[in-house]
């Protein structure tokens, strides 16, 4: 039976009021079985980011997504004992950590779906003709509220612009999925089992949930969204289930990166250009860990690379976020109840 978890909603005086500074105070989680229960509190009085800018409120957002409070974060790790090892295929240099150095950097207040874009809402774009026909490499992978899988990541990005939203940056999908401090992982740093997500464990991939159609069982398949309920930000799957393309190119650590990937709205090498290529690399970043990987892959600090054309294909999906501009024009198209 699938347990539901209470996720943390964005601080209620912020995202309805709208009239507070958007300084991320996430509270302690409240399930301790889960995560841990003395969680420290951000600064408050910090109301501006080191360039001046102020800090933007929260505003109740349109219907599928969370504002997540702009402010520092911790972004990275420098005892990332798991990427040395790692035989996930990648373009990581072997026994050299990915997630190096563990660095704070500044969001500006911002906006993320939550949860993973699932086969409907990506059909119902193609309808309109907004996005080019793609999907499901494997059977059993095309029920209406699984995740969309199996896409390039131009696709990806196609999708979230006709939405009015972009790819969320690595550094916005790292502050979404692991809070402020710095978490291992969307409810804290307790530990990792099926009954927060959707992995391999000791019963198998998916956690033992097999294909019903199609070949070869055992492989699994993503579940439907949200299967294990939502966490910080009252966000889902933002670890297992299907890995999920975000915006930036991928560079071998955030030290080789070096400045862009610092400061502030880092938005990775080649300033996040969505060109073919950035310098020789044809290959974008890939987050979270999938139904299909074990425990280990499955945290808030695992990067991997893979071509952005997904050619070999993988069945990796996404998600969109919002920026504060973006979140502006969207609640004029649809207003929030």
């Amino acid at each position: 039976m699938t347990r539901t978890f209470i996720g943390l909603i964005i601080t209620s005086t912020l995202c309805f009021a709208g009239i507070s500074w958007a300084q991320d105070t996430t509270p302690p989680l409240p399930n301790p079985t889960i995560g841990d229960t003395d969680l420290p509190k951000t600064d408050t009085s910090i109301t501006t980011l080191p360039n001046g800018t102020p800090i933007a409120p929260c505003i109740a957002p349109i219907e599928g997504m969370s504002c997540i409070p702009g402010g520092k974060f911790l972004r990275g790790s420098n005892d990332d004992k798991h990427n040395l090892t790692c035989k996930q295929p990648s373009n990581n240099d072997h026994h050299v950590s990915n997630t190096y150095p563990q660095a704070e950097i500044w969001l500006q207040t911002y906006y993320m779906d939550k949860t993973e874009v699932t086969n409907a809402a990506y059909k119902a774009c193609v309808k309109a003709g907004k996005c080019v026909k793609s999907g499901p490499k494997y059977v059993d992978f095309d029920r209406p509220k699984q995740p969309i899988t199996g896409i390039s990541w131009y696709e990806a990005n196609d999708f979230c612009k006709a939405q009015g939203k972009h790819l969320p940056t690595e550094a916005e999908w790292e502050k979404a999925a692991r809070g402020a401090q710095g978490d291992m992982y969307p409810w804290g740093n307790g530990p990792i089992s099926c009954d927060n997500a959707v992995i391999m464990n000791e019963k198998g991939r998916s956690c033992g949930q097999k294909k019903e159609k199609g070949k070869n069982p055992d492989t699994g398949r993503v579940l439907e969204v949200c299967s294990r309920g939502a966490f910080r930000y009252d966000l889902c799957d933002m670890v297992g289930n299907a890995e999920e393309w975000v915006a930036d190119w991928y560079s071998k650590s955030y030290e080789s990166c070096g400045k862009d990937c610092e400061g502030i709205d880092p938005k990775g090498p080649c300033h996040g250009d969505d060109g073919k290529k950035c310098g020789s690399t044809h290959a974008k970043v890939v987050r979270g860990g999938a139904w299909y990987w074990p425990e280990d892959h499955a945290t808030g600090i695992h990067r991997r690379s893979h071509l952005a054309t997904n050619n070999p294909g993988h069945h990796f999906g996404f998600r969109c976020a919002a920026s504060v501009e973006e979140m502006e024009k969207l609640t004029k198209k649809s207003p929030t109840p």
